[in-house]
C-alpha cells in the first residue's frame, strides 16, 4: 500500500528535519529530507542550463509529494530576522511550484522556524489567496530564548484539517522570535475567518497573556494559524517533539498517578491529577501529523 509522500525541506541551519521526518514516518507517511537546492531545477537564462547538473533519474520535484513540511531550526542562521532569507529562497526558487502545490489541494505545515518562513513568504494567512506578508513573528517579550512546555487550546470555529478533533494539547516551544503580531483589523479577520487554530492558555484554559503560559507575548495568545482552506498550517510549538509519551516532562508523575493504589479521591491528589493530566498511549503531538497524513491518503492519492 502506497504511503503519502512528505517533503521535509531543509535549509542551511535547519536542525529539526530528522525529528519531523521520524514523526511523519511514525504515523504512516513516507518522509524524505530534501535540501532546497535539490528542488532547484529552473532554467538559467545566463548559462542556458539547469542550475543543477543532476540526471533526470536524480531530479526531485515538489509536485511528486503530497505534503510539504518546513521544520524548525535556524535557517540561514536567522540573520536579518528569523526565516526571512529562507522565505525569499522559497519564493525565488520554488514560487511557481508552491503555487501549483497549493492549487492541487496539497498540504503544507510549518513548525517554529517553518511558521516564521510561511508568514514571511506570504503563504499565511493568505487572505483572499494573496501571497503577501500581513502578519509576523518577532522577538519574545522576555528578550530571550524560551524553551518550555505550553498548553494549547483550539480556537472556536477554526477550519484547520491538521488539528481536527484535537481541542487541547500540550507541546514544547523553543524559539527566540515567536511573538505573533498583527494589526488589530488583521487579528479580527483571522478570528472571523476561523484561521486562528491554537492559542496559548493557562491552567484553567483561558487565553494566556504573560510568561510562562504565553511564552513569547503573542497578541491574543496566538500560537498557530492556517490559511482559509485549512490545509496550510503554521505553529510555533513542536508536535514532532512529542512523539512518545515519555517526551512529556510529567510522564513519570502521570505513570505513578495511574496506579491502582493511589487515592484519587484525596483533594490534593485530585488537583495534582488535574494539573499533570493523563499519560497518553502515544506522543500526543503525533495526532496533528497523523491528521495531515490521513487527509492526504484520503484526498490526494
Amino acid at each position: 500500500m502506497k504511503k503519502p509522500r512528505v517533503c521535509v525541506i531543509r535549509f542551511d541551519g535547519t536542525n529539526c528535519d530528522r525529528e519531523a521526518a521520524h514523526a511523519f514516518n511514525q504515523v504512516g507517511a513516507h518522509a524524505e529530507i530534501v535540501h532546497i537546492n535539490s528542488l532547484r531545477h529552473h532554467y538559467n537564462p545566463v548559462f542556458g542550463q539547469s542550475r543543477l547538473s543532476a540526471s533526470p533519474v536524480d531530479i526531485l520535484r515538489l509536485g511528486d509529494y503530497h505534503i510539504l513540511a518546513i521544520p524548525g531550526g535556524f535557517s540561514k542562521g536567522d540573520y536579518v530576522n528569523a526565516g526571512v532569507i529562507a522565505s525569499q529562497e522559497l519564493k525565488q526558487y520554488l514560487g511557481d511550484e508552491i503555487s501549483k502545490f497549493i492549487d492541487d489541494g496539497k498540504l503544507i505545515i510549518g513548525i517554529c522556524n517553518g511558521f516564521q518562513i510561511l508568514v514571511k513568504a506570504g503563504l499565511l494567512p493568505m487572505f483572499d489567496g494573496q501571497k503577501e506578508q500581513t502578519v509576523t513573528l518577532t522577538y519574545n517579550d522576555s528578550q530571550r530564548f524560551e524553551c518550555r512546555w505550553t498548553r494549547l487550546k483550539a480556537a472556536e470555529g477554526n477550519s484547520c484539517v491538521w488539528t481536527n478533533g484535537i481541542s487541547t494539547i500540550e507541546l514544547p516551544v523553543a524559539h527566540g522570535e515567536g511573538k505573533f503580531y498583527a494589526a488589530p483589523d488583521t487579528l479580527r479577520r483571522l478570528f472571523d475567518n476561523g484561521q486562528v487554530v491554537y492559542q496559548y492558555v493557562d491552567q484553567d484554559g483561558n487565553p494566556a497573556k504573560e510568561v510562562p503560559d504565553n511564552p513569547n507575548g503573542s497578541l491574543e495568545a496566538i500560537a498557530g494559524i492556517c490559511d482559509p482552506t485549512g490545509r496550510i498550517f503554521g505553529l510555533m510549538p513542536h508536535p514532532e517533539r512529542y512523539n512518545t509519551p515519555l517526551n512529556h516532562p510529567l510522564a513519570s508523575l502521570q505513570r505513578i498517578l495511574e496506579r491502582s493504589y493511589v487515592d484519587k479521591d484525596n483533594p490534593a491528589i485530585a488537583e495534582r491529577l488535574r494539573l499533570a493530566g493523563s499519560l497518553p498511549k502515544e506522543g500526543a503531538g503525533l495526532q496533528i501529523l497523523k491528521n495531515g497524513v490521513d487527509y492526504a491518503a484520503q484526498h490526494l492519492m
